[in-house]
């Protein structure tokens, strides 16, 4: 492990709720495929699952966007301004099965809130690592997924939707075609 697995789970929560933009259907679209999207990236505290919520989840993704786009000084300028505009308070909390972690608002914040904070904090890490270049756009032509390079020779190339699956089957084709 690379970072705290907070900070490692926040990365990648962050950008799986960046690429749900090109998903059909998108998760965040009706009550059960949100509840399941948001199960998976365990969040503690209220979550309503209602049509403000994901409205307001569906809204931060941009935000959440801008954080693949950049250097470093424009991205220390994006978490600066995220941390300011939700009024960040990081605490440290335990609950569930979590050993002591961050939480940058009270834990009954929104949702949307508590995304956009946890992804702030993860990209502080990065940051003051001098890790932001693990923070990628897809590798493949036709997708620009973000993704999170936590491998530890910074090898990953391909985001989570099969792309990866497919430049492999493509190159294994065209060197089959060359035979």
């Amino acid at each position: 492990m690379l970072f705290g697995y907070d900070t490692e789970l926040s990365l990648a929560a962050a950008a799986a709720l960046v690429n749900t933009v090109t998903q059909e259907p998108d998760p965040l679209d009706d009550e059960e495929s949100f509840r399941a999207f948001v199960t998976r990236w365990q969040w503690s505290g209220p979550v309503r699952f209602d049509d403000a919520e994901r409205a307001a989840v569906r809204k931060i993704r941009p935000t959440l966007r801008g954080l693949w786009a950049g250097d470093e000084a424009e991205t220390v300028d994006r978490v600066n301004a995220m941390l300011r505009t939700e009024s960040a308070l990081p605490q440290l909390v335990r609950h569930d099965e979590w050993d002591w972690h961050l939480h940058a608002t009270p834990v009954e914040a929104p949702l949307a809130s508590r995304w956009v904070l946890d992804a702030a904090m993860a990209m502080v890490d990065l940051v003051r690592a001098g890790e932001l270049s693990r923070l990628r756009t897809c590798a493949a032509d036709d997708c620009d997924n973000v993704l999170v390079d936590l491998s530890k020779n910074r090898s990953r190339r391909y985001c989570d939707a099969g792309c990866g699956n497919r430049a492999n089957v493509a190159a294994y084709r065209a060197r089959q075609a060359g035979r």
